[in-house]
């Protein structure tokens, strides 16, 4: 079936690429999942007891597989975050927990970049975080492995590096809440779909980035990721 005419044009798709193949991931939504990591929460400030998952949203034309971050304006004090990244290959609401790992097309790594001031000022105004967090950019991801290829890994260590030094260093197995449960927590606040970005969390170490820097980063047995700041 067609699509009816449009009184403005479409807006392009997200696509992110997929290793090794010329198709690419349609991207529909992207969640992320706050302070899941026990050393990151107390470095934020937070009780890193196992609670309810926070969660909250980037725009899907946040991602970007470029090589260039382009410091975003209205902030001094951007801050990065590695993260694990969850393509879904399919969805639903209430997704059991040992089903949700039959959700997942692949993984890849991922920046959650972070305007650090604005969501200080908009955590003491009591208000949303989308000023810090959902800017253009704001999401670049390596191209995604499918888990045909991968298996679903547990294990793996998660890493920043910004100028040749280690500023984050933890492990997927130091996750609060693991993959299966994200899934199936997420599902229950809203219904997942083909097309879905999962971000999963960071671990300590997250800081600031200024123009010039060089950031390198990856999932062990997963992905890497590099990038300048410009």
């Amino acid at each position: 079936m067609s699509l009816p005419a449009t009184v403005i044009p479409l807006p392009q798709p997200v696509l992110l690429p997929v290793e090794g193949s010329a198709e690419a991931f349609p991207v529909r939504r992207v969640y992320c999942v706050g302070r899941n990591y026990a050393d990151h929460a107390i470095e934020m400030g937070h009780d890193p007891n196992r609670e309810p998952p926070f969660f909250f949203q980037k725009n899907a034309d946040n991602l970007f597989s470029g090589r260039d971050f382009p410091y975003p304006p209205l902030s001094n004090d951007v801050h990065f975050e590695v993260e694990c990244v969850l393509a879904l290959k399919a969805g639903g609401a209430d997704i059991p927990s040992e089903k949700a790992l039959d959700c997942i097309y692949g993984y890849g790594v991922g920046i959650d970049f972070t305007r650090r001031d604005l969501q200080a000022e908009a955590k003491k105004l009591g208000r949303p975080w989308e000023l810090a967090k959902a800017f253009e950019h704001s999401a670049p991801v390596s191209p995604l492995v499918p888990a045909s290829r991968l298996g679903h890994p547990v294990n793996g260590r998660v890493w920043l590096d910004v100028n040749g030094v280690r500023k984050q260093d933890g492990d997927l197995n130091q996750m609060i809440w693991k993959v299966p449960e994200i899934i199936a927590e997420l599902s229950k606040l809203f219904v997942l779909a083909p097309g879905d970005i999962i971000m999963t969390g960071t671990p300590a170490g997250v800081a600031a980035i200024n123009k010039g820097d060089s950031i390198s980063c990856g999932v062990d047995g997963i992905a890497t990721l590099s990038l300048n700041v410009v």
